[in-house]
C-alpha cells in the first residue's frame, strides 16, 4: 500500500489553519504536540485504512484522528482527495463531541479545496 500525502489547508491569505494550531500546541505543550505528529505519520503510513481508535469518519467525508494526553482531548480533521491525499483542514481541543461548528468550518474548507487545490494546498516559504 503506497503511503498517503498528508497536506496542511491554507485559507486565501496563506494561514494555514492547522499548521499554525501545531506550531502553538508545541509551545504549550511539547507531549501534546509529539502525539498529534505521531496521528499524523499513522495517517501519512495508513491512509484510507486507519480506524478507531486513532481516526474516524464524523460525516460528509470529514474524519478526526484522535489523540489524548492526560485528561484532553486533540482532534485533527481532515478529508481525502483523491486516493493518496489527506488534507489537515480543522483542528481542535475537546471534552465532549466534536462540536458541529467545527465539522462546519472542516467542511467549507474541503468544498474550497476541491475547487481549487493548488490555491488552498499549503507551500512552505523557502
Amino acid at each position: 500500500m503506497p503511503s498517503t500525502r498528508v497536506i496542511f489547508y491554507q485559507e486565501p491569505n496563506g494561514q494555514a489553519p492547522v499548521l499554525e494550531w501545531l506550531q502553538e500546541l508545541r509551545r504549550k505543550d511539547e507531549r501534546a504536540f509529539a502525539k498529534c505528529v505521531v496521528l499524523v505519520d499513522r495517517l501519512r503510513d495508513a491512509g484510507h485504512e486507519l480506524r478507531r481508535p486513532t481516526a474516524d469518519l464524523l460525516r460528509d467525508g470529514i474524519y478526526e484522528l484522535r489523540g489524548r494526553v492526560g485528561r484532553v482531548n486533540y482532534r485533527l480533521l481532515y478529508f481525502f482527495h483523491g486516493r493518496h491525499v489527506a488534507v489537515l483542514a480543522h483542528s481542535l481541543t475537546k471534552e465532549a463531541a466534536v462540536p458541529v461548528a467545527d465539522i462546519e468550518r472542516a467542511l467549507r474548507r474541503k468544498v474550497a479545496f476541491e475547487e481549487n487545490p493548488e490555491a488552498h494546498t499549503y507551500k512552505e516559504v523557502e
